[in-house]
């Protein structure tokens, strides 16, 4: 996307995450990186060596640094999350979250609130609806390809982690996968945003959440691995999202109309093919036909996407990239923030819902955003 001057960005927080956002920045050669902060020296000495980038002595050096107009990505841990938004909004600097963007609620609110009034603007990862796998499959949604939509089923398992040699994982610049925020946080915290982002561009904000969750591994005290959620959205679709650190790998998506069923199988592919899956009556059986038809959006290469990095093929930077945008261009950073509230409010709904929560009404809404200018419809217009 392209912004009418160079936009600059200043990172703080050089973990695991941080290198896969450096491969997809590395996609965007006019963007200015003014450097990067971390509490871990050492940490912070070998990402900004191998990465080419000026370390920071502190945060406060590095926001005097930050052009009013820049934007800083927060890429600590969750447990931070708050506080180190916090600091850069009292700095007056924009802000991009990794997820979550609080672990409470009136955390996130006061975020909100803080950025508001100091005229900011304020976001959170993840941003795979962006992309053209979510795009192309909202696309398919509006189209009268699949007819009225009822129903979504969205699978985010990730295997038997407790099991896996997770010990052994390591960014490009040998950081370790976050082990302990996978189980103290959670998996649901971490994950559940990849779709629920999605659920709520397609279907509009949650009205109410009825889910269930529960810690299944593990000896030690530990964030729930399990989480089952019916969201009643305002547009009268039900979906279902499941996340866990248990089932079989499963990052599947089902939306079924009165014609037949959308699928994609992988949330993290931002290239990921949209199917169709025609419904019919043939002789005493109804069914959905075996063989599929490809859903695609006009065009090619629609936004850069870095090459495949451990687990997942996606663009990082895309949120990023859309909120310098808005900042350039004097957006209203209100349903952006709006959008990132509702979707912290369902995730913890999900999250700590735990055995006997029932029925959750969600407090917050959200204005989806309008389809990316790419993908207004489907190739042939269908």
């Amino acid at each position: 996307m392209v912004v009418p001057h160079t936009p600059s960005i200043a990172i703080i927080g050089t973990g695991y995450v941080a290198d896969f956002y450096m491969k997809s920045i590395a996609l965007y050669p006019d963007l200015n990186i003014v450097g990067a902060y971390d509490l871990d020296a050492a940490r912070l000495a070998t990402f900004c060596n191998y990465w080419k980038l000026p370390a920071f002595g502190s945060a406060e050096e590095l926001l005097a640094a930050l052009p009013a107009d820049g934007l800083v990505l927060n890429l600590t841990n969750p447990d931070a999350h708050f506080d180190v938004s916090r600091a850069c909004l009292l700095a007056e600097r924009h802000v991009y979250s990794e997820k979550p963007l609080a672990m409470e609620m009136a955390q996130a609110m006061e975020l909100a609130d803080l950025a508001t009034g100091l005229g900011l603007h304020l976001g959170a990862a993840p941003c795979s609806y962006l992309s053209q796998s979510a795009q192309t499959l909202w696309a398919a949604v509006r189209s009268a390809k699949p007819g009225k939509i009822r129903l979504a089923y969205a699978e985010i398992d990730d295997g038997y982690i407790r099991q896996a040699p997770y010990k052994h994982w390591k960014s490009e610049t040998g950081a370790p996968w976050p082990a302990e925020d996978e189980f103290q946080v959670g998996c649901t915290m971490e994950h559940a945003g990849y779709y629920l982002t999605w659920l709520i561009q397609m279907f509009g904000p949650v009205r109410t959440v009825v889910a269930a969750s529960a810690q299944l591994t593990g000896d030690d005290p530990a964030a729930h691995d399990l989480s089952i959620g019916t969201l009643f959205h305002t547009s009268g679709v039900v979906t279902r999202l499941t996340c866990s650190i248990i089932a079989p790998h499963n990052h599947e998506i089902r939306i079924v109309g009165d014609r037949g069923v959308l699928e994609l199988d992988e949330c993290w592919d931002n290239l990921a093919s949209v199917q169709f899956r025609k419904r019919m009556r043939i002789r005493r059986r109804l069914l959905e036909l075996p063989l599929t038809r490809k859903m695609r959006l006009p065009g090619k290469d629609l936004h850069p996407v870095p090459a495949k990095g451990g687990a997942a093929t996606m663009n990082f930077f895309l949120g990023p990239d859309q909120m310098l945008h808005d900042i350039a261009a004097g957006t209203d950073p209100t349903p952006a923030m709006q959008m990132a509230l509702h979707v912290n409010e369902v995730t913890l709904a999900l999250q700590n819902a735990g055995e006997h929560s029932g029925s959750q009404t969600m407090q917050s809404t959200c204005e989806p955003p309008a389809p990316q200018p790419w993908a207004q419809s489907l190739k042939g217009g269908k």
